[in-house]
């Protein structure tokens, strides 16, 4: 697999940041995005990239994001009520759904900022804002603010993550040091992060 990722890493920019945008948008989608670890994608982006790849990264990751977010945000404004009584929505589950309106109601489109580190919840909450009639600029301008922050994060993470990997001992695989380090340090930072917001909405 290292192998794999590593041919992909030396496809044309335009080719690999074209693929991760669709990771990112399959990412938000319901159900589908439980089973498409956007972080995952987003560390694998910068181990296997190279250093001025950086910015791509981020646009990618951006435009991604706020294309699933919006079509999800659609999909909730004109079908909310039918997809939520639909065999999807009860793989989602009703408490799910009573839970992303509830976080919505409470804190509005602010929400939508700390949406993407908030699993399942990133994928559901644009749905759900749909179907309570949240202003489209609104919700967008909120869901560009967290994909931003979201996808900052990641692309630190990774490029401090690749830069111990030329530390290491061994020349290790910048790819599995870059993976594996920015899962552990972004682990301990959207957990705290998951712990204050649960704090301000429960």
């Amino acid at each position: 697999m290292t192998q794999w990722l590593t041919q992909i890493g030396e496809l044309p920019v335009l080719l690999l940041m074209g693929a991760l945008g669709l990771v990112m948008l399959f990412d938000a989608v319901p159900l589908l995005g439980v089973l498409i670890p956007g972080d995952v994608a987003i560390l694998a982006a910068v181990g296997v990239g190279r250093p001025t790849t950086g910015l791509a990264t981020f646009t990618a990751v951006l435009v991604g994001c706020l294309a699933g977010w919006s079509l999800s945000f659609l999909v909730g404004r004109r079908y909310a009520d039918r997809l939520r009584h639909s065999r999807v929505g009860g793989w989602i589950g009703e408490t799910r759904w009573t839970a992303a309106e509830g976080i919505l109601r409470r804190g509005g489109g602010r929400m939508m900022v700390v949406a993407p580190f908030l699993p399942v919840f990133n994928a559901l909450l644009p749905l759900a804002a749909g179907g309570l009639r949240m202003s489209y600029r609104r919700f967008l301008g909120c869901a560009a603010l967290g994909a931003a922050a979201w996808a900052g994060l990641y692309l630190v993470l990774g490029t401090a993550s690749r830069s111990v990997a030329g530390l290491l001992p061994g020349h290790p695989s910048p790819l599995l040091v870059t993976m594996g380090v920015g899962l552990v340090l972004a682990a301990g930072v959207l957990l705290g992060l998951r712990r204050r917001l649960f704090a301000v909405v429960g």
